[in-house]
């Protein structure tokens, strides 16, 4: 009983305290920055920036801020699309029969013809690369039947991935009464696009889309292209997407991938084209120029063995489910230090992922992020006397203590 006892006291020394583990940062780059300058000053209603990885918000500006999102509401149509074929309910060589709402709707389009096919693949580069309201009306209604209907998806879709303040009433970005969204939401659907379906991506950096011939000429109609100007002026830029309304001005999401890193920015309420390009990539240079990531711990890998009173084992190991990256000023990974945090009396039954504890990464004294540390084996409860033998070593720690 003594060893135990000894042992016990120690452990529970050990962890009603925090385990403070320094970070050893993999970075490709020499550390050059500590300190900061402030985000560019940007004409714009809104905006927002963050990197992709980490979900680490850079620069701000409104961003909460609901405004009508204009063509920005076609990433969701987008991402609902993606997610059909994802699942396997639709494919790309679906023929989609154009109906006359979507084929008068107006505004921009892909040229489709009222009683026309259309393969889906066909509709889906048509919404993301030269915007076509036709195209996007037209894969609501395949999907969901009606774009009411489909709209009724896109906001439960949006509440799904936490877009908490958007609400669509179009599968377009058509004029709506109640019908907006923020920057910071629309960065989240960003995000999703991005990473949830791959497969589909490379559409999104595609300069020029062209479909179907003239009936009258036999000739090609004329050829599109991306309205997203840094396809042409940053070559580290691959999407996503623009929108204008009279309303509310230019909008842009836009996503770069650079160095190992991918920064979103948001950008809604610019004057013109140009503006949100030129603010887009002053967003762009500063979020890779004066930030880095740092790999903190892997998920999945032990961090460290605890003990567990009364059950079947007495040890197990903790860790974290992902992997745990961080995004900080460049230069200042040095000062890292992940610090875990774990219930210094750990009593059985415990699940397999069962949150025990957390893991928090400190920045000197400022809190970067926090995950829960969780346990990597289950425990079952133990025998009658491994139980009560438990509690009268924990009772007297206790006195001890």
């Amino acid at each position: 009983m003594s060893k135990r006892l000894f042992s016990t006291r120690r452990w529970l020394g050990v962890l009603a305290m925090a385990t403070i583990m320094p970070i050893m940062a993999t970075t490709a780059q020499a550390q050059v920055f500590r300190q900061i300058p402030s985000p560019p000053e940007l004409g714009l209603t809104s905006y927002i920036l963050i990197d992709a990885t980490s979900g680490e918000v850079l620069a701000e500006k409104n961003p909460d801020e609901t405004l009508h999102p204009a063509s920005l509401t076609k990433m969701m149509t987008t991402y609902l699309t993606e997610a059909e074929l994802h699942a396997g309910n639709i494919s790309r060589d679906d023929k989609v029969l154009i109906s006359e709402k979507a084929w008068s709707l107006g505004g921009s389009t892909m040229f489709i013809e009222v009683g026309e096919r259309v393969p889906v693949g066909e509709l889906l580069k048509g919404v993301i690369i030269v915007s076509g309201n036709d195209a996007s009306v037209a894969l609501a209604e395949h999907i969901a039947g009606s774009e009411g209907a489909f709209a009724q998806l896109m906001n439960s879709t949006a509440q799904q991935i936490g877009m908490n303040s958007s609400n669509f009433q179009n599968a377009s970005g058509w004029p709506a009464e109640d019908h907006y969204s923020t920057a910071r939401d629309l960065a989240t659907l960003s995000k999703h696009i991005v990473q949830d379906f791959p497969e589909y991506y490379a559409i999104h950096s595609e300069k020029y889309y062209q479909y179907g011939v003239d009936k009258k000429t036999g000739k090609p109609l004329r050829r599109q292209a991306n309205r997203n100007r840094l396809l042409w002026t940053n070559p580290y830029v691959d999407g996503l997407k623009t929108g204008h309304i009279e309303a509310t001005g230019y909008h842009l999401a836009v996503t770069s991938a650079r160095d190992g890193r991918r920064l979103i920015a948001v950008l809604l309420g610019a004057k013109s084209e140009k503006q949100r390009a030129d603010d887009a990539q002053k967003l762009l240079t500063y979020g890779f120029r004066f930030f880095e990531n740092v790999d903190v711990k892997k998920g999945g890998q032990p961090l460290q063995t605890v003990e567990v009173w009364k059950g079947d084992i007495s040890e197990i190991s903790v860790g974290i489910a992902e992997d745990l990256i961080v995004t900080v000023p460049r230069g200042s990974s040095k000062d890292l230090t992940a610090t875990l945090t774990i219930n210094p009396t750990l009593e059985a039954p415990i699940e397999q992922g069962q949150a025990i504890g957390s893991v928090k990464v400190m920045l000197d004294d400022e809190l970067v992020t926090e995950v829960p540390l969780i346990a990597q084996q289950a425990v079952e409860k133990g025998g009658f006397f491994k139980r009560l033998w438990d509690s009268i070593v924990l009772f007297f720690t206790g006195l001890l203590a």
